[in-house]
């Protein structure tokens, strides 16, 4: 099988980087032989994919060579790393290997998220309705109707795709970010109450709604804790900080912008609370997860625990006003008991959503039945056909140009 990564994965820099490798294994684990490519460069903190027995080969835009090197690899499956990577490659794909069964992974629904930082830009409150008005909604839609099975990663998002968009279900399969309980460290293994200090925040500033998280943590949220915890800090980690995110950093004031973890279960597990007022955003926040699954109680909005938990079922509390946002984060910093009860709640919260045995066996069933079934399915997707049609017509010839060009 071929995965198509819009970048190489890098699972200890974010989420989507987590999520890319546990697909790549779990394609491993079910005996494929796995290629991965993609047209990124490799940086120095993407994963080592040959040693894990994975190949991995570089790729070009726009390029009749892709073609030649599908016709060499000739899979029997394709996975398309975000909508962006369907866009460029699917109609490639469709020509060339037109048996193949074409998966999308959305990683989160990159409209939704979008949407949502608009409205916020705009002090408006956001609807899913004006989803509906959104061009990056069309193309991202188009996108998985092409597709033969989409993957999604939060079943909010699994809601918006069948009530707003009204897809239908036989393209969608909820697949989460997972975590294998084998290697689920026991609360009493983790740093105790008393052990851990400071608050801790952490993200990928690359990411619009991390940085805007953090922003927001200095200018409004941290101020309200610090006063009544006057000798406690926040760390603020994330990949990819650059002098802009350095520059919050003041000693003084107790917030404290570190950079690159190099061990996000060391920074996290060491910290009492975790930080996470994300005010936009989709999909599933692995901050988040780590945080339940080292032993972290955390305060986060109901954007940040969307797909996860509610307000009455958190690891920690779950606010969207700055006051109550400071309050629970004092409580959660200072009462043992209340922290106590949250990190039962996040182990609880794992083993009923988050756990990789009850996700796997299921995803190789729906690959299996949908490669037994593909022609009748695609049969049923008239307008999937209809768009992959276009985006073949479309995409070739501005393929074509392109490649034309370059030659000049």
């Amino acid at each position: 099988m071929l995965i198509i990564g819009l970048v190489n994965p890098e699972p200890e820099s974010s989420a989507a980087g987590s999520r890319l490798l546990q697909i790549l294994l779990f394609f491993k684990k079910i005996n494929y032989r796995v290629v991965f490519a993609t047209s990124a460069n490799a940086s120095s903190f993407s994963v080592d994919l040959k040693a894990l027995a994975i190949e991995h080969f570089s790729i070009e835009l726009n390029s009749e060579s892709f073609d030649a090197f599908l016709t060499t690899i000739n899979p029997n499956i394709v996975l398309f790393d975000r909508f962006i990577t369907e866009e460029q490659f699917s109609w490639r794909v469709a020509k060339q290997c037109p048996n193949a069964l074409r998966i999308l992974d959305t990683e989160d629904l990159h409209c939704l998220r979008l949407a949502r930082q608009e409205a916020l830009k705009q002090n408006l409150a956001f609807t899913e309705s004006s989803l509906l008005n959104s061009d990056l909604s069309k193309r991202e839609i188009a996108s998985i109707y092409r597709s033969d099975l989409s993957l999604i990663i939060s079943e909010y998002e699994m809601q918006i795709l069948k009530e707003v968009f009204r897809l239908p279900p036989t393209l969608l399969h909820y697949l989460p970010l997972m975590l294998d309980e084998s290697k689920l460290l026991a609360l009493d293994e983790l740093p105790s109450f008393e052990e851990r200090r400071h608050f801790v925040s952490i993200g990928n500033f690359l990411h619009p709604p991390n940085w805007d998280a953090v922003q927001y943590l200095k200018a409004e949220l941290w101020p309200l804790i610090r006063k009544r915890l006057p000798g406690v800090e926040l760390h603020i980690y994330g990949a990819y900080a650059t002098e802009k995110h350095l520059h919050l950093s003041n000693t003084k004031e107790g917030f404290i912008v570190k950079g690159r973890a190099n061990s996000a279960l060391k920074v996290i597990s060491n910290a009492r609370v975790l930080l996470a007022p994300l005010r936009f955003g989709a999909g599933i926040k692995g901050k988040l997860l780590e945080a339940m699954q080292y032993g972290t109680p955390s305060v986060s909005s109901s954007i940040g625990a969307e797909g996860m938990g509610n307000k009455e079922n958190w690891n920690g509390a779950v606010c969207d006003d700055r006051e109550s946002f400071a309050k629970e984060a004092l409580r959660l910093y200072t009462e043992k008991d209340i922290f106590l009860q949250a990190q039962l709640k996040g182990r609880e919260i794992i083993r009923a959503k988050f756990l990789s045995s009850a996700y796997l066996d299921a995803l190789e069933e729906r690959i299996q039945d949908a490669q037994v079934h593909l022609s009748a399915k695609r049969r049923e997707n008239f307008i999937g056909a209809m768009l992959q049609q276009e985006n073949l017509l479309s995409k070739k010839f501005l393929a074509k140009w392109i490649e034309e060009k370059a030659k000049k």
